[in-house]
């Protein structure tokens, strides 16, 4: 039975031992592998069990074997990946079985990451993440693990978010191999016993948002989001130049909403550095593959469209190319120069990547003195890892801030609707102010695909204009808030009023 990818059959299955629940994922995984049932995720909680994962040892547990005969806890072994941990019926565990269609199972594990924190954000907690430590913590304690398994790229095991837990049981075990390492639960945090059904049906909730299992098929944007069709003989000249000079625009890779608008007004982004991207960021539309050498003689292409569009104002962005040692950065200045030795009027801005943090490549981009520097933050501080894996909120941070030092009038971007909290963002605004960042922009998230991150909710009008008012009284000049603002669309307004 070939099942839709939207397809996910949730199967709670209470109380279990661990080792019969283990079985039934062994069955399932092989059914979905064989496609012969639909993803599923299994919600269950266990009697006391401690389990020890490939990396686990036996020396983890504190305790002798009379000792834990005594009171009831078995001990397992188990395929997945991980050390040591303790499951006990205050504590709720989701396995999903789900065939990982883009064999990427670091998104797979920062999804999960994403259904825990979406969960305990709503309880009104904050959620940290630390790098090359798969787990969530709450003030400084581990509330969360995660251990996994993949076979054929049918992905198994999965999350125990610790609810009503008794933690003192932890001290049994050396947890996940980290000594002295705090564990926590909901019920510590907040003080009060917890409503499990609905901690369950928040996990379930969450987890479909956070894989994309929510979307309806005839799912419809919002009225502000529904953009009439401009016709083909108003975008034609655009996209005709663009062909006969054989150059990429990020208007067309990225599939930017505002295309159409923008295309029959007779302006357009230029996407240097060829149609292949060496990042495969969880937002993006723009392809990721293998990229050829830059080309030479696309910087004097480029100028030629600017001069035969008469663009007053010019954006110029490029894939990003960490197969370069310099990640581009001279394809930018040529291409500066060029435009301006036949348009000297024409003010230009430049949409860079973070060039891996080489201080030179973005030393030598901010010498040739663009008219407004931009690099996107993209999303939140915890969001980051998930939504870009291959770049680093901090260094984005220095790189706007290298741009700062150099007297550029510097902006940024963020999206809205991927499941930021409002002090999230606030925190962000204030990140980017510190960093010398002055210019501004914030849009609705649209996903491209259904490979691609879920959108977690739609972001009003109203609310965009609200941030707008609180971004101009925390000191930011040039601010578009909106749900159609992307970084380059009316970029030129943002900079009169830079």
């Amino acid at each position: 039975m070939k099942t839709h990818p939207a397809d996910i059959e949730i199967i709670d299955l209470g109380i279990m031992e661990y080792q019969d629940c283990f079985e039934i994922q062994k069955r399932f995984v092989q059914e979905r592998i064989a496609d012969n049932a639909p993803d599923r995720l299994l919600i269950v909680s266990h009697p006391p069990v401690i389990t020890i994962g490939k990396s686990g040892n036996f020396s983890d547990i504190y305790v002798s074997e009379e000792f834990l005969r005594q009171k009831g806890i078995q001990v397992c072994r188990s395929d997945r990946g991980g050390k040591t941990t303790f499951h006990g019926p205050g504590q709720f565990v989701a396995y999903p079985i789900l065939k990982l269609s883009n064999k990427d199972v670091h998104w797979y594990v920062q999804t999960l990451l994403n259904v825990i924190s979406s969960v305990l954000m709503d309880l009104k907690l904050k959620p940290e993440l630390r790098p090359g430590m798969p787990g969530v913590w709450v003030n400084n304690g581990k509330i969360a693990s995660i251990g996994i398994a993949v076979k054929k790229w049918v992905a198994y095991h999965g999350i125990a978010l610790n609810v009503n837990e008794d933690v003192s049981n932890f001290n049994l075990i050396n947890p996940c191999g980290i000594p002295g390492q705090t564990i926590t639960s909901i019920n510590n945090e907040r003080g009060e016993q917890q409503n499990s059904e609905h901690i369950k049906q928040n996990i379930v909730k969450n987890f479909k948002k956070s894989f994309g299992y929510s979307r309806a098929e005839n799912e419809r944007h919002p009225n502000w989001l529904r953009i009439p069709a401009q016709r083909d003989s108003d975008t034609n000249a655009v996209t005709e130049l663009a062909q006969s000079l054989h150059l990429e625009t990020v208007c067309q890779r990225a599939q930017c909403p505002n295309l159409g608008e923008c295309f029959s007004k007779g302006t357009a982004t230029f996407m240097i550095l060829g149609r292949y991207c060496t990042r495969n960021c969880r937002f993006c539309a723009v392809e990721h593959g293998t990229p050829v050498s830059p080309d030479p003689d696309e910087p004097g292409r480029v100028a030629k469209a600017v001069k035969k569009m008469t663009l007053d104002y010019v954006v110029i962005t490029s894939v990003t190319r960490d197969d370069l040692l310099d990640g581009g950065a001279e394809q930018f200045v040529q291409t500066i120069e060029c435009i301006r030795a036949v348009c000297p009027t024409a003010r230009i801005e430049v949409l860079v990547p973070d060039f891996r943090g080489n201080v030179q490549s973005i030393e030598s981009v901010c010498q040739a003195s663009p008219d407004m520097f931009n690099h996107n933050m993209e999303t939140v501080l915890r969001l980051s890892p998930l939504v870009r894996p291959q770049a680093n909120y901090r260094r984005s941070l220095d790189v706007l801030k290298q741009a700062a030092a150099h007297g550029l009038p510097v902006k940024s971007g963020l999206m809205l609707g991927l499941g930021e909290s409002n002090d999230e963002v606030m925190e962000t605004l204030h990140d980017l102010l510190l960093a010398g960042c002055t210019n501004l922009t914030l849009g609705q998230y649209l996903a491209p695909s259904s490979k691609h991150i879920p959108m977690a909710r739609y972001v009003s009008p109203e609310e965009f204009n609200v941030w707008a008012v609180f971004a101009k009284s925390l000191g930011f000049k040039g601010v578009s808030s909106s749900p159609l603002s992307r970084s380059s669309y009316n970029a030129d307004l943002v900079f009169k009023n830079s």
